[in-house]
């Protein structure tokens, strides 16, 4: 298991798109693949478990992948976060 704190730099949150975008991503992955943020953890998988978690802009979420390929999945998960997940 690996775990990495990651702060949303989205201006919206973690709102519709890149919710869509972060699940889309995670799903490439056989690792299980979760967020942890103030006391919820949610599932990167689910787009409404993403949305359920109500993410706002400059809020850090801490990943944790599991699985065979957890350290390529987690790398993946955080450039994109950190990449603004296709907004500028």
């Amino acid at each position: 298991m690996v775990s990495q704190k990651v702060t949303i730099q989205n201006k919206d949150g973690l709102h519709l798109r890149p919710a869509g975008l972060l699940c889309k991503e995670a799903l490439k992955y056989n690792s299980h693949i979760s967020f942890k943020i103030r006391t919820s953890v949610a599932n990167a998988k689910s787009v409404l478990s993403v949305l359920a978690a109500c993410v706002k802009s400059g809020e850090e979420i801490e990943l944790t992948c599991e699985g065979e390929d957890e350290e390529l999945a987690l790398r993946a998960l955080v450039k994109l976060i950190e990449n603004g997940l296709g907004e500028s």
